[in-house]
């Protein structure tokens, strides 16, 4: 599929809200507020606009995605990461690739501002293949309890995490 991948817009947030809001509609694992997660998100001081990115197709909204900023805390320093919530896709466009697509230009993006590392909670069955693996392979820990396969990290920059450890962060926006 020839989709386009732009920078979100104002304009565009209830289109956003809707394809968030049916992405996670039949998902067993989501509490499905995910929507309202963006929302608040999007006033914080985490909320990057430039890697709030849409997938379009015959200019019809079909995916979104956002990267925010957390920070990964131990006794001695304070990093500043992402953290990859959520990515959406329209039911009826998954499994065409478009997340992928999502994913990789978010990912390049984030490099282009500077950013070196991401973290998620997700489906163990699906980041891996970009590279995410356990954030305890990294010493890295999230402030609630969740399997260790489901609580991932990637190095965008080979070797970024390296030394580094501790707990993650999240924004007040997140709970």
């Amino acid at each position: 599929m020839d989709v386009l991948i732009r920078k979100e817009h104002p304009s565009d947030y209830n289109r956003v809200h809707d394809v968030i809001e049916r992405a996670f509609e039949g998902d067993l694992h989501s509490d499905h507020t995910e929507h309202e997660l963006v929302a608040r998100l999007r006033t914080s001081t985490a909320f990057i606009d430039e890697l709030s990115l849409v997938s379009s197709y015959n200019n019809l909204i079909i995916g979104h995605i956002l990267l925010s900023k957390v920070w990964l805390q131990n006794n001695t320093a304070t990093y500043e990461i992402l953290s990859l919530a959520p990515v959406s896709v329209l039911p009826e466009y998954q499994g065409k690739g478009i997340g992928t697509q999502l994913i990789e230009t978010a990912h390049e993006k984030a490099v282009s501002l500077g950013f070196d590392s991401i973290v998620l909670i997700g489906h163990e069955g699906f980041y891996p293949r970009f590279g995410y693996q356990e954030a305890s392979n990294f010493n890295i820990k999230f402030p609630f309890d969740a399997p260790n396969v489901n609580c991932m990290a990637l190095e965008l920059i080979t070797g970024s995490l390296s030394g580094k450890s501790g707990m993650i962060v999240y924004p007040k926006e997140f709970a």
